[in-house]
């Protein structure tokens, strides 16, 4: 290789030597608790989600019309092991259900039924999962992934009857309550307003990082040569 600009080429590969050390920082445990940059942005992203996916007070609101609508389902599963948790969650939270075979038969009244879930997941939100576990006497995660088969089946089942106000409270419940809950169980909610300041500085940095490996190269190259012309227009005679 030979280097036709040395001041430009010493340029590109002090940015790129630069560059490849603060990469071993960011790799480094060294952000708290033993964390790497990554897992750090990773951890404070989670938490600024979570912070921001608290919808269950509103989906409650809307639940509040469901308080004299009953229900008459069959629900139909894929698996046994499906059957058997929502039979217990359900039991549990005083609905009336009977197993047939797979399927299990409900009757309920649907805004009190949605009440046990949302609180629930309301709990989990919290991180406080004991206290679902013990209603069922199962893992909380357990008894959260068996609501969302039941929701999952219900909201479908409702459909089918062109009950679609009803089937949309209990799609809400589900995407808006128990999937965040689920997801996002032990991890501590925080608010965007309270991280702005990190938020800017790492937007900040991305950027800049990725512009200092762009300058490496291109200041490497154009001290070996390699540059970019426009090419020349010829012109018709």
């Amino acid at each position: 290789m030979i280097v036709k600009n040395k001041k430009m080429f010493f340029i590109g590969a002090f940015l790129a030597l630069t560059f490849f050390c603060v990469l071993g920082l960011i790799f480094s445990p060294v952000f708290g608790n033993g964390m790497n940059g990554l897992t750090y942005a990773d951890d404070m992203f989670n938490k600024l989600s979570k912070g921001s996916s608290y919808f269950i007070p509103k989906v409650a609101k809307s639940n509040e019309k469901f308080t004299k609508t009953t229900i008459a389902l069959t629900l139909k599963f894929e698996k046994p092991e499906q059957s058997a948790g929502a039979m217990k969650v359900l039991a549990a939270s005083g609905a009336e259900v009977r197993d047939v075979n797979t399927d299990v038969q409900i009757n309920s009244n649907l805004g009190a039924l949605m009440s046990k879930v949302l609180q629930d997941a309301d709990d989990m939100y919290k991180n406080d999962g004991k206290k679902v576990a013990d209603r069922y006497g199962i893992d909380e995660k357990e008894a959260m992934g068996s609501w969302w088969n039941v929701l999952k089946v219900m909201d479908k089942e409702l459909k089918k009857q062109s009950k679609i106000e009803e089937a949309k409270i209990v799609s809400d419940v589900m995407k808006k309550a128990v999937e965040p809950a689920y997801n996002y169980y032990k991890v501590d909610a925080q608010q965007v307003a309270d991280k702005a300041g990190i938020m800017t500085g790492l937007l900040i940095f991305y950027v800049a990082y990725t512009m200092w490996w762009g300058f490496a190269i291109f200041y490497m190259f154009d001290g070996i040569g390699l540059t970019m012309k426009k090419a020349k227009v010829k012109k018709e005679v």
